[in-house]
């Protein structure tokens, strides 16, 4: 299990970095106020509407890079620290969620991929993990001069299980990178912030897509392992 054990160690400082510096670029950003003087609330509600989108409501939830949106709902759902504030990285926030609320308004594909993909991924996140390490507890009992890797079925539906979160993982990015393109593309021809605020957006969009990226290369790595696990591998 040594080398389970370093990709967890290496998945965990690289996400730690990069959300560190996700932290550091929204504090900067939220120093940077808006000309126009609208806060996340009403650039959410600007960009519904100019989208043609009147059956979303804009809430706000408490917490620090807690905002979603709500497919269910149906609520563009923003952080204390985004709902009222008046700066580029509360537009940044506001306009990103509202993309999704676009994304399901016209039906993108792998947006729907992603919902369907959630009830599965709820039971295999709750569930892989000790089917994996009972998989590995089975194939090591059983093993035989005859077998000698034992019984992999249970490790087998364990990495099945860790390879539906994987893809949900790598789905998740066109999702989340598409949501940023439609914010910033609504943000920059509108006129909704200035060519000095839209810089401010881009980097905080970027860097928060960089933590999706992260999250799903570090989910590749571990269903690599066990895979070579299940082929044989020991270590």
């Amino acid at each position: 299990m040594t080398g389970y054990y370093l990709i967890i160690g290496v998945s965990m400082l690289v996400s730690w970095l990069v959300s560190s510096r996700l932290k550091s670029k929204f504090a900067y950003y939220s120093q940077v106020h808006l000309r126009n003087g609208l806060s996340g609330k009403e650039i959410a509600e600007k960009m519904l509407h100019d989208n043609g989108i009147n059956d979303v409501k804009v809430i706000s939830v408490p917490g620090q890079l807690t905002d979603h949106y709500n497919p269910a709902e149906k609520t563009v759902n923003l952080s204390e620290g985004v709902y009222m504030q008046r700066n580029a990285a509360a537009a940044a926030v506001a306009a990103h969620e509202c993309g999704h609320a676009v994304q399901h308004a016209v039906g993108y594909s792998m947006l729907k991929l992603r919902s369907k993909l959630v009830p599965i991924v709820n039971i295999s996140s709750n569930l892989m993990q000790f089917v994996l390490i009972g998989g590995i507890f089975l194939m090591t009992a059983t093993q035989t001069i005859d077998n000698p890797r034992g019984n992999t079925t249970v490790l087998a539906i364990g990495v099945a299980m860790f390879a539906v979160t994987t893809l949900f993982a790598f789905v998740t990015l066109p999702v989340e990178y598409d949501a940023s393109n439609r914010a910033m593309k609504w943000l920059k021809s509108t006129g909704t912030v200035t060519a000095e605020e839209y810089v401010g957006v881009k980097d905080s969009l970027t860097w928060a897509a960089r933590t999706y990226v992260v999250a799903a290369l570090g989910s590749l790595a571990q269903l690599l392992y066990w895979a070579s696990m299940l082929m044989g591998r020991r270590d």
